[in-house]
């Protein structure tokens, strides 16, 4: 069955494949510097490598939007997400499977009773905006400096010809394994909750982890959409806003690279960590947004008379419309896919006071006197239960979170063949013997194991100023909770 729900984030992998190759190699076919199906297979390799080795930073993000529980939901979303990217290509337009992915979660949410985490959302929609913006600005700068360098160095024709086919190639490949790097978490991300792989050690040499596994299967139906759908687009994008010279397309690939790239850079954000500088946020921003803003840039460095705004005002409505297509289309599928075909298309999330859960909350500073009455009491859903804070008092976005957190009710139970499916490679040999001192217990909310295993020993503690320790740690307890869920109580 999970092959089968599956196949919806294929059809999306295949859709933006088929859409946004047009952003990596587009410019260069477009001009006619490198021939698509050189392009096809070149893009399709590095989607893949980039995927799975560097594809985890930006669906943490996408997960905190909205954590599809149920298989048949994780499919409805996707599918969701990929017909609209699929209608919108198929009128030739570079829309953002970014947008259709958020849009597509966000039915899911109003369906299910979920809360839409609206600071993840916030930053999300930031990104929507100065990703065309700074990339458009990247562009207007190399462009200028790469004028320069030509002027400066009087290039011979043919010489500056095969300068430009190298580029335009290096720059393909690299912002082909940026796009793999920070949009497969739109392709898989909503299955990374729900995914049925373990981590695997190859040849005790290296481990794929299951959101790894998950990543390939993703990347290699991009990489099919690359192969058979996305000569169309490309062309839209080479030649339809702006006609490019050969040094226009050579610039606007870089400067959509870096910016995809600095949008899911763990390695990026840990150097700016390590000096005290603001990170950038890992977040799966619209590749097709990034090229467009590149193209608009150098479109307006040359006075602006010829760019084509009738293809821009089309290729921005599209980025209206594909999120709340993506949303409808995924609310009115789940509930045929619920009602009609029976499936469950979510796993309802209660959520419960108790004396412990109040003294929880308390720890953080938060007075639950407005709601200590409740005690004893469960909830349906996290709209339920966010409506009834609401009534009682005025909470900030995030008092409202630590108080849903510690309420929320996910019965675990730490047995032996639950602590089997858990890989070697995954934990440190203080992590698994801290696990075994708990082997027996049970839990009913997630910080109630997240407290005994920070009581074992500083390797289950977070470390200030280390994101890439906690980043693991929290991708570490949420494989626990997981792999330990049990019906009881739940």
């Amino acid at each position: 069955m999970f092959i089968f729900f599956l196949s919806s984030g294929l059809f999306l992998g295949w859709s933006l494949g088929a859409n946004d190759a047009s952003n990596v190699f587009g410019t260069a076919v477009g001009s006619r510097m490198i021939r698509f199906r050189t392009a096809a297979i070149w893009c399709s390799i590095f989607i893949i490598l980039g995927a799975v080795i560097s594809g985890a930073g930006a669906s943490h993000t996408l997960g905190k939007l909205g954590a599809v529980n149920a298989m048949a939901g994780a499919f409805m979303v996707a599918f969701a997400a990929g017909m609209s990217v699929y209608l919108m290509t198929k009128a030739g337009y570079p829309v953002s499977t970014s947008q259709a992915i958020v849009g597509a979660i966000i039915g899911w949410n109003f369906f299910s009773g979920s809360l839409t985490d609206y600071n993840a959302l916030g930053k999300i929609f930031i990104t929507w905006v100065a990703c065309p913006v700074l990339t458009a600005i990247i562009a207007v700068i190399l462009y200028l400096l790469s004028v320069f360098a030509i002027k400066h160095f009087k290039f011979h024709m043919f010489k500056l010809d095969r300068i430009m086919r190298y580029g335009l190639f290096l720059a393909g490949v690299f912002g082909s394994f940026s796009l793999g790097a920070n949009n497969i978490a739109n392709v898989m991300g909503v299955f990374i909750p729900v995914s049925p792989f373990s981590d695997i050690s190859i040849f005790g040499e290296f481990s794929l982890s299951s959101s790894q596994q998950l990543f390939f299967i993703g990347s290699a139906a991009i990489a099919v959409g690359v192969i058979t759908y996305s000569k169309r687009v490309m062309m839209t994008v080479g030649k339809g806003i702006f006609e490019l010279s050969p040094v226009m397309a050579f610039v606007a690939v870089w400067s959509h690279s870096i910016v995809l790239f600095l949008f899911a850079s763990q390695g990026l954000e840990q150097f700016l960590l390590n000096r005290g500088l603001p990170t950038i946020p890992l977040v799966p921003v619209s590749s097709s947004q990034a090229i467009v803003g590149a193209v608009i840039g150098m479109g307006l460095l040359k006075d602006g008379q010829n760019i084509r705004w009738s293809k821009v005002a089309g290729i921005t409505s599209g980025w209206i419309i594909t999120p709340i297509i993506a949303c409808l289309i995924s609310f009115i599928a789940l509930f045929f896919l619920q009602n009609v075909f029976q499936q469950k298309t979510f796993q309802p999330v209660r959520f419960g006071i108790s004396q412990q859960v109040l003294a929880s909350i308390r720890t953080t500073g938060l007075s639950t006197k407005n709601f200590d009455d409740l005690s004893g009491q469960t909830f349906a859903n996290a709209s339920q239960f966010k409506k009834i804070l609401d009534q009682r008092m005025e909470l900030t976005e995030a008092s409202r979170k630590v108080i849903m957190s510690a309420a929320q009710i996910h019965a675990m139970k730490i047995t032996p063949d639950a602590r089997k499916r858990i890989s070697k490679d995954m934990l440190s040999l203080e992590q698994i013997q801290a696990l075994e001192r708990l082997k027996g217990r049970s839990y009913l909310h997630k910080w109630q194991l997240k407290r005994d295993l920070e009581q074992q020993g500083a390797q289950w503690q977070a470390r200030a100023k280390d994101p890439e320790f906690n980043r693991n740690l929290r991708n570490k307890l949420a494989h626990l909770y997981k792999t330990f869920k049990s019906d009881d109580g739940s």
